[in-house]
């Protein structure tokens, strides 16, 4: 079976919806508070060099506390990925959210239904034909 990892704010309306279809779905999944439980700064890097999104993806950019740090201007100057992987590390309402992670590959950070459902195998591209055979 498929490892299901959603991480979520669970205040968050977004991760609701989100949750919402994953359990409609009827997919086992293992649940996270990105706050309670803070993604570490491996499992960003691991997630990212997995989903070949650039870092800044994984930044809940529309946060308070994001503005409050400056964090664009830090990337913008430079920032090391060590540095953003623990910065990100350091506080979970820094991190975008949901996430979903299926057998430790991430889809794009944040809830797009579609891409959602092609990562846990129930979507279109799923069933379209296989063009490389």
């Amino acid at each position: 079976a498929m490892a299901v990892l959603f991480i979520e704010y669970p205040k968050c309306s977004t991760c609701k919806k989100a949750k919402k279809g994953l359990v409609g779905r009827g997919v086992a999944f293992e649940e996270r508070d990105v706050v309670a439980q803070n993604p570490t700064a491996d499992e960003l890097r691991a997630w990212r060099e997995q989903s070949g999104l650039p870092l800044r993806r994984f930044f809940n950019t529309s946060g308070m506390l994001y503005r409050e740090l400056g964090v664009t201007q830090r990337l913008d100057e430079g920032m090391s990925d060590a540095e953003a992987y623990a910065l990100l590390a350091s506080d979970g309402m820094l991190v975008k959210r949901p996430l979903l992670i299926v057998d430790g590959v991430p889809a794009t950070p944040g809830f797009r239904e579609a891409e959602w459902a092609e990562a846990l195998g129930g979507g279109r591209a799923a069933s379209a034909p296989d063009a490389a055979s």
